[in-house]
């Protein structure tokens, strides 16, 4: 069985890609445990919400495709990185107004977070 290192590479790529966008929507609840994280969750927002607003593409995306086309790939195959995450970070029908939604999902879940953080903040001081 032949090792092809740009497919596991591009594999590699989409799974970064996963984990970014869940940590840009998810991560501010790592601030919970401990502050720092906001140092890098706030940056990631609001990359991830221009890059939706925008209408850009993630710099990971076209590096995916090339690692895949150096792997010598058209279309994706069905393995469970192909099958379950790309899918999930290319929806089919992904339209601007839908970029749009996805933005302000993002910014609205971490506005959530964050005022629940505020909130959880100025109560310590009060004790």
């Amino acid at each position: 069985m032949e090792i092809n290192v740009y497919r596991l590479l591009a594999d590699a790529v989409v799974c970064l890609h996963m984990a970014f966008v869940l940590f840009a929507v998810f991560g501010g609840l790592l601030a919970f445990w401990r502050r720092a994280w906001l140092w890098l969750h706030i940056p990631a927002v609001v990359w991830a919400a221009f890059v939706e607003f925008s209408g850009w593409i993630c710099p990971l995306t076209p590096l995916e495709h090339w690692l895949r086309s150096q792997a010598g790939e058209d279309a994706y195959s069905a393995d469970f990185i192909e099958h379950y995450l790309i899918p999930l970070l290319y929806p089919a029908h992904l339209t601007r107004g839908l970029q749009i939604a996805l933005g302000g999902g993002v910014l609205a879940i971490n506005a959530a977070v964050y005022a629940r953080l505020v909130q959880r903040r100025r109560r310590g001081k009060h004790s």
